[in-house]
Parts: C-alpha cells; sequence; structure tokens
C-alpha cells in the first residue's frame, strides 16, 4: 500500500515508502494499538464541550407563564419556535418575543379577516384587550362596550341568567377606568348574542378593533429638532424647534402627535429616507405635486438607544407591510451604515404561507381573563382595584386624532 500527503511546493504530491508486510507488520500494528490506547487513556478529549441548558419564562398573551428549555447560545429564534409550537401557531410572523421574554404581537395585521386560523385571531385578540385596559389602545365608551360584550361572549358564552347570575361581569376588566355604567351596557348587549360561537365574537371584536385610531401604533417619546419645512407639521417657524411630540409607527407609515392629537400623517410611499445619528432620527419627505424639492425633519430621541430602535421598529415595519421580500444586507465589508435589515418573513410572504395551510382546525382551549374584585363607593364610582390574577393595570396619556 501507498499513502500520499496533500500538494507539496511546486504542485507535486510526496509518496510515503511502501509499508512492512508479514510478521513484522503484525507486530508493528499491535505497538501502535498500544501506543494509541496509552495515548487516550492519559489524555482527556479535545474539542467535546458540554451543553449548557437554561430554564427560560415566558410570558403568554393569556397572561400565564411557560417554562422551556434551551441551550444557552441558542439564538432567540428557538426559544421563539418553542413558543410557537406549545401554541400551536402557525401563522407566527405577526408576534415577537422581546428580551423580557414576553410573547406579544409585533406587527397588528390591517385586516385580521385575511387570517387564516382561528387560534391566529384568539391571540391577536388577547393583545388588544391588555392593549385597551393599559389604555394603549384608547377607546370611546361606546366601543369599549361594544368590545367588552364580545369579550364576555367569548369568553362565557350566550348569557344565562340562572348560571351567571345578575353581576356576572363585575370581575372582568374592559377598561382603564371601568364604571358601573359600562358594566351594565356591555351586559345589555351580551344578552343579544345567544347563538354566536367564540371565534365570532372574536372576529366582531377584531373588526371594531381595527378601526380604532391607535390600533397597532407603537409610540416614541420625541422632540422636534429641526424642520425645514415647518409647515409639514402645522408648526410655526419659532414654534418648532423643541416642541415635545410622539411619534407613531404602524402599518401605513409614521404618525405624528401633539397635546394628544394627530398633527400629521407621512405614509410609507412619502417617506423617501429614514436615518439616525446620535440621539437624533431624521425622516427625508418626498416633494408634494406642486412642490419642487424634499423636505427633511429631524427629531430628538431621549437616547442614542431609543434613535436606534425608533429607526430599527420603521425599518421592520416598512420591510414587512410594504416589500414582497425582505431586503438583503449589504455584503461590502466596508460598507458604511448599519447592517441591521428586517429578515423575517413579509406579510406578502406570510399569506402566502397561510393560504397553503391544510391542517385541520387545532383545537385550544380558550383561557379566562384576569379578574378584578372591585370595590365601589356609594355613588357606583370606581374604587380600589385588587388583581386576582398577576399584572396591574397601567394608563399611560390617551392619544387622539383630529
Amino acid at each position: 500500500r501507498q499513502s500520499s500527503v496533500g500538494p507539496q511546493p511546486g504542485g507535486s504530491r510526496a509518496h510515503l515508502p511502501p509499508e512492512p508486510a508479514g510478521a513484522e507488520q503484525q507486530e508493528e500494528d499491535q505497538v501502535s494499538r498500544r501506543s494509541s490506547t496509552s495515548r487516550l487513556s492519559r489524555s482527556p478529549l479535545k474539542g467535546v464541550k458540554k451543553v449548557k441548558i437554561m430554564q427560560c419564562k415566558v410570558t403568554l398573551l393569556d397572561g400565564s407563564d411557560y417554562t422551556v428549555s434551551v441551550e444557552k447560545r441558542a439564538k432567540g429564534q428557538v426559544l421563539f419556535d418553542k413558543v410557537c409550537d406549545h401554541l400551536n401557531l402557525l401563522e407566527k410572523d405577526y408576534f415577537a418575543g422581546p428580551w423580557n421574554f414576553a410573547f406579544n404581537v409585533k406587527f397588528y395585521p390591517p385586516d385580521p379577516s385575511q387570517l387564516t386560523e382561528d387560534i391566529t385571531r384568539y391571540y391577536l385578540c388577547l393583545q388588544l384587550r391588555d392593549d385597551v385596559v393599559s389604555g394603549r389602545l384608547p377607546c370611546s365608551f361606546a366601543t369599549h362596550t361594544v368590545l367588552g360584550s364580545y369579550t364576555v361572549q367569548s369568553e362565557l358564552g350566550d348569557y344565562d341568567p340562572e348560571e351567571l347570575g345578575s353581576d356576572y361581569i363585575s370581575e372582568l376588566r374592559f377598561a382603564p377606568n371601568q364604571t358601573k355604567e359600562l358594566e351594565e351596557k356591555v351586559m345589555e348587549l351580551h344578552k343579544t348574542y345567544k347563538g354566536m360561537t367564540p371565534a365570532e365574537a372574536e372576529i366582531h371584536f377584531l373588526e371594531n378593533a381595527k378601526k380604532l385610531s391607535m390600533y397597532g401604533v407603537d409610540l416614541h417619546h420625541a422632540k422636534v429638532t429641526s424642520c425645514f419645512k415647518p409647515n409639514v407639521l402645522f408648526f410655526k417657524q419659532n414654534d418648532s424647534e423643541g416642541v415635545e411630540i410622539m411619534l407613531g409607527v404602524c402599518a401605513s407609515g409614521l404618525l405624528i402627535y401633539r397635546d394628544r392629537l394627530r398633527i400629521n400623517r407621512f405614509a410609507w410611499p412619502k417617506i423617501l429616507k429614514i436615518s439616525y445619528k446620535r440621539n437624533n432620527f431624521y425622516i427625508k419627505i418626498r416633494p408634494g405635486e406642486f412642490e419642487q424639492f424634499e423636505s427633511t425633519i429631524g427629531f430628538k430621541l431621549p437616547n442614542h438607544r431609543a434613535a436606534k430602535r425608533l429607526w430599527k421598529v420603521c425599518v421592520e415595519h416598512h420591510t414587512f407591510f410594504r416589500l414582497v421580500s425582505p431586503e438583503a444586507p449589504p455584503k461590502k465589508f466596508l460598507s458604511l451604515g448599519s447592517k441591521f435589515r428586517y429578515s423575517g418573513r413579509t406579510q406578502a410572504q406570510t399569506r402566502r404561507a397561510s393560504s397553503q395551510i391544510i391542517r385541520p382546525a387545532p383545537f385550544f382551549e380558550r383561557s379566562s381573563s384576569k379578574r378584578y374584585n372591585m370595590s365601589r363607593s356609594l355613588d357606583g364610582g370606581e374604587g380600589q382595584v385588587q388583581v386576582l390574577r398577576s399584572g396591574q393595570p397601567q394608563v399611560p396619556p390617551k392619544l387622539e386624532h383630529c
């Protein structure tokens, strides 16, 4: 037998001499095996690393906690996929899990009726219920009544006076400032929904929720720092600098709020460029029909991380809702700017994948909402609220639009 090593300088191969044969060959083989065994017994195995497993607790949309084991060096996508498998969720591109391991909705679909499975709509309903109760999704009294009635129908089913009693929704939570009057209106509507299934109630809930002005809006605190064309914000030239506003990112574009009123909206097709530098965030606006030049607006965020986060949220929302497929990251080694690109599926890709789901409708149990022990004053006003399950209601400033 002959052995050869790799190419040597000059492109030639160096051939080893023939190995010894016969009795001498057997003796040398035995010596080789003994020496190899001796070396293995003396030296530990190299390159074999013990896999470290960690326990992660994830807060789900119904308020329950799910504990899952993942490898310590695993990517976040592995944990996210395990949660979706646990929930039996296929249309998972609308959801996300930030660093505090809270499973929630990331992209709010403009038309929830286009979701294929009831289980996806159910988890979207859970997110919106929490948005309403916390005050992130402001509603009028009438809207609170309608959304609350569909929530009751989804959880409790048809009204049954013998089973439910007269004050059967007092422990449920529908609004940040819930009153006895609101509960009475909710019960009046609930009694008219006889025969409506939980899935149908959730569809009606979503059809009403999607019409709210703050539906799916991700808010960010900011100040106006520069506005080369102040009238686009309805400011006077001398009043634009330092004005406190809220920037909202949603499926349709960028929204600007001041003093709880929406003062302007920039649809994605109107925005030419978004960028950030230090704690400043900039948008370049396409010129209007009777305009010649582009305009740039600058905003000051609380810090660099807030500016970068806002920029990333804009990139993700624009890619998900506007593009057919994600944009590939730059390949140049010395390319300027951030290399961040949204790497998940777009809404167009998600809808195509959802249309190909062929599994039977999955069975799942709808969990009950948080229960509250509400003490009331004699005039029917709201008293102290005690949460019977984990979580405290949060009430940020309400936002309205013109």
